[in-house]
């Protein structure tokens, strides 16, 4: 048996205490380092996530006057858009899309509504013969803007709102069709409710 000598002993002990304590500490620096410092180039959903909240505040009336309130779609997907009465062109492209994204729901197309809500006058029958199923509704008041939050104007994108009545995402106006499929079937796979 070699002897040692009378400072290799603590020596051996800090080196060991250092390298058991770097090991316990990599885990914790390497979990900052990803929350804080680090962040992924992409996400995997394609529409904008909003921080979910009530859309309140809209006075909002069907076409024949009758007062309805948005909290009577609770436990359904609500996509809308928000456009004149007018309805251009870029208008009944995003009612098309509507249309064909519950469509492409399959079984799961009950769980999804579609609404148009109009700001301003104009007529809508016209407009709303050709998407049979849709809400119409005119929204009147100075909460819709506040309501349906955009870089520009409510009108540039198509919103989604969840089965709490939380709007929680929006999408471009001239969207790609299968990026805003796939989100929808995502949120209804995962989604118990709606």
């Amino acid at each position: 048996m070699k002897a040692t000598e009378p400072g290799q002993a603590p020596r051996r002990s800090r080196t060991t205490f250092w390298l058991i304590l770097l090991v316990a500490a990599a885990p914790v620096a390497a979990s900052y380092f990803a929350y804080f410092l680090w962040r992924p180039a992409s996400t995997v959903n394609y529409g904008e996530l909003i921080v979910p909240r009530p859309v309140s505040g809209i006075a909002l009336a069907r076409p024949d006057g009758t007062p309805f309130d948005l909290s009577a779609l609770r436990g359904k997907w609500v996509l809308v858009a928000v456009d004149a009465g007018s309805c251009d062109a870029e208008c009944e492209r995003k009612l098309v899309y509507l249309r064909q994204l519950r469509l492409t729901q399959g079984k799961n197309r009950d769980r999804v509504e579609r609404a148009w809500l109009v700001s301003g006058a104009g007529p809508v029958a016209g407009v709303a013969a050709r998407f049979p199923g849709m809400l119409v509704l005119r929204a009147s008041g100075p909460g819709l803007a506040e309501a349906f939050p955009a870089p520009r104007a409510a009108s540039d994108h198509i919103y989604l709102i969840d089965p709490l009545g939380n709007l929680m995402m929006r999408f471009p106006r001239d969207p790609d069709p299968k990026g805003m499929t796939r989100d929808l079937s995502r949120l209804l796979k995962a989604s118990a409710s709606g």
